[in-house]
């Protein structure tokens, strides 16, 4: 033996590390993004409501890794939870239960004498032991003061003990002696299954350092007090670094434990949104990039002419203008400039561009969450406008039974709309001049394409530019339209609301407005639907683009800015 050998004690040894609070996560380490997780909520579901600290912790996840500790803490109280169930297992034996909660049910149920008309019904369901059945007798017999009521209240609860009983035995593994009764059978489930939730608890903490999902009640119950306070001191750590990174990104407290995304969140979270996209792109698929494509390439040198009568100054580029001064002149003082030597830098007028995004929120939206995606995709949009072109103009229309302009505050929160009506043929019309005509009177999920094409038109003909489009994102042709104050409700779609909305292509197209229809791709989509969007962009010089719900984003942004660099060639 090996004198080292001999001089180590025998048995499990475990090391304990601490955790530095100074360096709490590493330095090293990115902070948790909290703002995606929280605006994917709120696309997913449109819920402006505050968030809770909860909903916070739930939405982080951090590297346990980083946290010095936390996985042999973590580890030395699952061994200790682990041990706990072993001795529980190896003392008991299920056999002796089984047969009591079997024969104690059995025998309650023979005593009753239930009445003639529920006899055939109650034999049946004490025979098949089926729970629901005898709690539908106890219904049936409508007096709660009957006898038979009262008597198979005792069965019911006798045959729920069994089914627990059969639920420990088929759930774990006894391998002990000892006897128990019914309620020691009952009790000891609860206690395993305490353990086992305990022990998932900390297997989910270990990988996302979210101690807040182990439940300090229940755990005390097991803890060593130094083990108890430790994991709290930790668990507070955590807490205070997740609130001091809520401000940081924007989600504001107001002081009792909710938060609230505030515009600087949304900003951090397009840009997050702008970052993944641009990620994807490749040196030669695009001209604008939020970072600098390493590699080889050519070095693009300032483009210049010479002075000419007219040209400011302002303009002149001084160093080589000085250097023709010298070829001509020679080296000297003072240098001698003349207007053959001035040369002066060649610029060009950025032209503004126009854009209307019309975003479907119709009923069938909400199908594999294609709302989300046009959310999401609108958020980018708006976030690249703003850093790369804050000189172009973007409104947003919600699209549905109506057109409603909306901000970019709104449209995170947007909803597909709810179906109000499941005929299979609507043929509707309001006559929205008369007063008692309200919008909250019409069912709201149609698609109204028309209309939407009308508001948009109305905001881009003010805009003083040639360069002015429709974004129209939609997964279908149709079925709603404005005639004057008459508004239509048809399905399926009709000739007349085609014929419509393609009036309306026709007066964007005499404004030079191009339509771009960006066709997602749905469960009941036809040849139709897109021999429509084919005929809608022929008549505006526009494009049908088909793509997928979660590439909507990326074929937009690469798709306004393919069009940019057409407008400044």
């Amino acid at each position: 033996m090996e004198p080292q050998e001999a001089q180590t004690p025998g048995g499990l040894v475990h090391t304990y590390q601490k955790y530095d609070p100074v360096n709490f996560p590493s330095p090293t380490a990115p902070p948790p993004d909290l703002v995606s997780p929280l605006f994917d909520h709120l696309l997913t579901f449109g819920d402006l409501d505050e968030f809770t600290e909860e909903q916070l912790r739930n939405a982080i996840h951090l590297d346990a890794s980083q946290i010095a500790g936390l996985g042999p803490s973590l580890n030395a109280i699952k061994e200790m939870l682990l041990e706990r169930k072993r001795k529980i297992l190896a003392t008991y034996e299920t056999k002796h239960v089984t047969t009591l909660a079997k024969n104690s049910f059995r025998d309650a149920s023979k005593k009753l004498s239930p009445p003639a008309k529920l006899a055939d019904a109650y034999r049946r369901a004490v025979k098949s032991e089926q729970l629901h059945d005898l709690e539908s007798l106890y219904f049936k017999v409508g007096n709660d003061r009957d006898r038979f009521a009262i008597e198979l209240v005792l069965v019911v609860g006798l045959l729920g003990e069994k089914y627990q009983v059969d639920e420990l035995v088929a759930k774990y593994e006894f391998t002990g002696r000892q006897k128990m009764d019914v309620p020691k059978a009952i009790e000891v489930k609860e206690e395993l299954e305490e353990i086992d939730r305990l022990l998932k608890q900390l297997e989910e903490a270990k990988k996302t350092a979210q101690l807040a999902i182990i439940d300090m009640e229940e755990f005390q119950k097991y803890a060593e007090p130094g083990d108890l306070e430790r994991l709290a001191v930790m668990k507070q750590l955590i807490e205070d670094y997740l609130r001091e990174q809520a401000e940081k990104q924007g989600l504001e407290s107001d002081g009792s434990g909710k938060y609230r995304l505030t515009p600087k969140a949304m900003r951090l979270f397009q840009s997050k949104v702008l970052t993944k996209i641009f990620s994807e792109l490749q040196a030669s698929r695009t001209g604008r990039h939020p970072d600098a494509v390493m590699g080889e390439g050519a070095v693009e040198s300032p483009r210049t002419k010479p002075y000419e009568f007219g040209d400011s100054v302002t303009q002149m580029d001084i160093p080589a203008s000085m250097v023709n001064a010298l070829l001509r002149a020679g080296p000297g003082l003072p240098v001698k400039m003349k207007p053959e030597d001035i040369l002066i830098h060649k610029t060009r007028v950025t032209p503004k561009a126009a854009t209307c995004v019309v975003l479907d929120m119709s009923g069938s939206m909400r199908y594999a969450d294609q709302h989300v995606n046009v959310k999401r995709m609108g958020l980018a949009l708006d976030g690249l406008i703003r850093s790369e072109y804050p000189g172009d103009f973007l409104q947003f229309i919600e699209m549905y039974t109506f057109a409603k302009p909306r901000h970019v505050s709104e449209v995170a929160g947007l909803m597909p709309k709810p179906v109000t009506i499941f005929n299979a043929v609507v043929r509707q019309k309001y006559d929205l001049s008369k007063p008692h005509v309200a919008e909250m009177m019409i069912h709201p999920h149609f698609t109204n394409i028309q209309h939407a094409l009308q508001t948009a038109r109305t905001f881009l003909s003010v805009q003083d530019t040639p360069n002015r489009q429709i974004m129209l994102i939609t997964d279908g042709l149709p079925t709603a339209h404005f005639e004057g104050c008459m508004l239509y409700l048809l399905y399926p779609p009709h000739p007349l609301t085609e014929a419509a909305t393609l009036r309306e292509a026709m007066l964007c197209a005499r404004e030079n407005i191009t339509i771009n229809i960006f066709l997602l791709a749905n469960w009941n989509q036809s040849e139709e639907d897109v021999r429509f969007a084919y005929r809608i962009a022929e008549h505006t010089k526009g494009r049908v683009i088909f793509t997928a719900g979660r590439d909507l984003d990326r074929y937009v942004i690469w798709d306004y800015i393919k069009r940019r660099k057409q407008i400044l060639s």
